[in-house]
């Protein structure tokens, strides 16, 4: 979660979607052969019942905005070890069910990105970070590509009184192949570009902008209940 002018963007999270759809092997789902991992649990979770299995919410009692999906991992992992001894296959089999564990996964992620986003809206308020003038929640990269996170977002805005801004689906592609792209279009320019012999040091996990989260945990905000009610 970041501010960035008069706008709070967040940042893409399909990972835990990625994984929950290798684990439930979708590829061999005639549907879902040429999908990416995140498409196939979006597209099974249609005809799924995601009340039939209840995942919890990840960082519940974690005040702040960050986003976690190992407890969602392991939580699901679980489920789908459980269901493969009831119904008595191995590892690898698609399950009877996978639609409905598709479609708790996908409703527990939208719901945590919510939460989490609903609080910073709400940090941010409070400390004056948005313009009071047209406040932007913008949503971009893979995860905009998923209506139903789109719609759970749309939620969050409109409670906030945010404009939700998404790219059209086309453009919200990986992250990896964002940078790839901009990777050629700087090539083709000349700009940018490193030569061979230049040392260049790499930061896994390098900073953007100031870190607050410990400000923001320290400012213990409990945002409001809202109704994440999203049709099929």
């Amino acid at each position: 979660m970041i501010t960035l002018g008069t706008c709070l963007m967040v940042s893409d999270t399909l990972v835990p979607l990625l994984s929950v759809a290798r684990r439930l092997s979708l590829r061999k789902l005639p549907r879902c052969a040429a999908l990416s991992g995140g498409q196939a649990i979006e597209l099974l979770a249609q005809d799924g019942d995601r009340k039939r299995f209840r995942f919890r919410t990840p960082m519940g009692q974690t005040p702040d905005c960050c986003f976690s999906f190992t407890g969602l991992r392991n939580q699901v992992t679980l489920l789908i070890q459980k269901q493969e001894v009831e119904e008595g296959v191995e590892e690898g089999t698609v399950l009877s069910c996978v639609n409905d564990i598709a479609a708790a996964t996908q409703h527990t992620v939208a719901s945590h990105l919510a939460k989490r986003t609903h609080r910073a809206v709400l940090f941010c308020r409070t400390n004056r970070l948005l313009s009071s003038q047209n406040p932007t929640l913008v949503l971009s990269g893979g995860v905009a590509s998923n209506q139903y996170i789109r719609k759970a977002l749309a939620v969050v805005a409109e409670a906030t009184g945010l404009r939700l801004l998404c790219p059209p689906a086309r453009f919200c592609t990986d992250n990896g192949a964002m940078v790839a792209w901009n990777g050629v279009e700087r090539l083709r320019e000349g700009t940018g570009i490193l030569a061979p012999e230049v040392e260049v040091s790499y930061e896994p996990r390098a900073p953007l902008g100031v870190d607050i989260t410990a400000e923001v945990r320290a400012a213990a905000i409990r945002p409001p209940p809202i109704r994440i009610k999203i049709p099929a």
